[in-house]
């Protein structure tokens, strides 16, 4: 019953709903999710989809190269998304200074990932889970048509989750926290 609610009152927010009250509703909406995510320790799934240029990418290969950010967004070519994604590329020098992978996951298919990736000028892969079933493995998905949550998961070389960033308002804090993750780790290692 809570999801018809919530899912009604994100339908209707822009009839009947203050302001305030339309970041209430999609904060329910972001609650509501198939499991828990991955937490920080745990061991983050493999994978192989395909990438925007339609080879097909997998996490232990990626993993071969150094450690990876996968960062899940709701879809392509949003505002939010573009933001977010925009600043995982502005930052690309730091994280290929810190030998991390950059990769991006949402449920769009090949070609609008391709379009999304051409108009931004993304230097990392845009991989499309169409049906989610990685999505919900990373227990980031959410039920029926409502895009999956926008979640971050730095994943270290042995596959461990090294830490969850999750804010589906701040789009900069993914790239931002994953950085700071990665400097952390990295100083902890050469310690």
């Amino acid at each position: 019953m809570a999801l018809i609610w919530a899912w009604l009152a994100i339908g209707a927010a822009g009839c009947w709903l203050w302001p305030g009250q339309r970041l209430v509703a999609l904060h329910l909406v972001s609650c509501i999710g198939y499991g828990d995510p991955m937490k920080k320790g745990d061991l983050a799934p493999d994978f192989d989809l395909p990438g925007d240029d339609g080879s097909i990418i997998s996490l232990s290969q990626e993993l071969e190269h150094g450690p990876v950010v996968l960062f899940f967004y709701p879809r392509a070519m949003t505002t939010g998304c573009t933001k977010e994604s925009c600043h995982f590329r502005d930052l690309g020098k730091e994280f290929s200074e810190l030998g991390a992978r950059r990769i991006g996951i949402s449920a769009d298919p090949i070609d609008r990932q391709a379009r999304f990736k051409a108009k931004h000028n993304f230097d990392y892969p845009l991989l499309s889970d169409t049906d989610r079933k990685v999505a919900s493995l990373y227990g980031v998905k959410r039920p029926g048509p409502i895009f999956n949550k926008r979640t971050t998961f730095v994943i270290g070389t042995n596959r461990r989750v090294l830490a969850v960033i999750g804010s589906e308002l701040n789009m900069d804090r993914h790239a931002d926290e994953a950085l700071e993750i990665l400097r952390s780790t990295r100083s902890k290692e050469v310690s």
